[in-house]
């Protein structure tokens, strides 16, 4: 895996970018996600949230460019690290910390 962008400059969502991107997701698209689970929560017919799942979407794609293009080199070295070792945290904490130091939580 040598980027988290296809060559049009576009997010690829692997499971490696999302889970080494995973608290800048959850701090970043909250108000999204909170959004979607309620309407799933306060009607189970899923055509009823789609619109809010695409809002949880285009906050996640978004934010991968976003920190993509603030810090291409650690989000780069932090999901390489994150997909040879199968998304395990604690074989990739040298390369996290260098990724949340140039792009830190907000």
């Amino acid at each position: 895996m040598s980027s988290a962008v296809d060559a049009t400059g576009n997010p690829i969502p692997t499971s490696a970018v999302l889970t080494a991107s995973a608290k800048h997701i959850g701090m970043r698209c909250m108000p999204e996600n909170v959004a979607f689970l309620k309407c799933k929560k306060n009607d189970p017919n899923p055509e009823k949230c789609l619109d809010k799942g695409r809002e949880v979407t285009r906050c996640v794609l978004g934010l991968l460019k976003d920190l993509h293009q603030k810090c291409q080199k650690e989000m780069d070295d932090y999901v390489g690290c994150m997909y040879y070792y199968t998304n395990e945290f604690d074989l990739c904490r040298k390369e996290q910390e260098a990724f949340e130091k140039v792009c830190p939580l907000k």
